[in-house]
């Protein structure tokens, strides 16, 4: 286990953490959008954004990743094994908090809207500036939760040849035939990952409380 610690932690710090961090941001801005639309915009556009949800929540994240990387190159298009998984984790991110983030954008009274139209904001500066601050107190335990499960599901990356901590542990294992200790090893290492990121969650989540104790306060 000291001997295969090292290159599991470099696979964790050089492709699992970029892999989740970059799939988590590109999802949240898709996330943001797709809700929006779906809020907000013209019905062709709520149409394409309840299919894109539709079909990747209606789906397994395995089958997306299999086509992708696998299925793509027939129609002409190959991509890098990285590419290939920010991509499909993306795209995945983005379905499911787009749901997440509607759901705590229509959370939040109608009395607010009214206040900040009496202030001649627009829909658009309303949401901006009155409305987002307070989903967001709501959306980030859902968020949250879904960022620590998206790290996890990184190691399906290793079906596609993404060399992250689950491929490191399939390549010593295949030298060393030693599958119970190396996977177990791998396994420790995602859960300390995860305890870390579970307290992180934890303070988060105390900020956004002590200020909505204190903006309700002072009203």
């Amino acid at each position: 286990m000291a001997q295969s610690l090292s290159p599991l932690l470099v696979a964790g710090v050089k492709f699992t953490i970029p892999l989740s961090i970059l799939s988590f941001a590109i999802g949240l801005v898709l996330a943001f959008v797709t809700a929006v639309v779906r809020l907000f915009g013209p019905k062709p556009l709520v149409a394409i954004a309840r299919f894109y949800i539709w079909i990747i929540r209606g789906t397994p994240l395995l089958v997306q990743l299999f086509v992708i990387f696998y299925g793509l190159p027939s129609a002409g298009l190959v991509l890098d094994p990285f590419v290939a998984a920010l991509i499909g984790f993306s795209l995945n991110v983005g379905a499911y908090n787009a749901e997440v983030i509607r759901g705590a954008i229509e959370s939040i009274p109608k009395g607010q809207w009214d206040a900040a139209y009496s202030l001649n904001m627009t829909r658009a500066q309303a949401l901006c500036r009155a409305v987002i601050p307070q989903a967001a107190r709501v959306a980030v335990p859902p968020l949250a939760n879904s960022f620590i499960s998206l790290v996890k599901d990184t190691s399906l990356a290793a079906v596609i040849t993404v060399p992250e901590i689950f491929q490191a542990a399939q390549r010593i294992v295949a030298a060393t035939y030693e599958p119970l200790v190396l996977y177990i090893e791998a396994a420790l290492i995602y859960l300390v990952l995860c305890s870390f990121l579970a307290s992180l969650q934890t303070r988060l989540e105390r900020y956004f409380g002590k200020h909505a104790v204190f903006s309700e306060g002072t009203r």
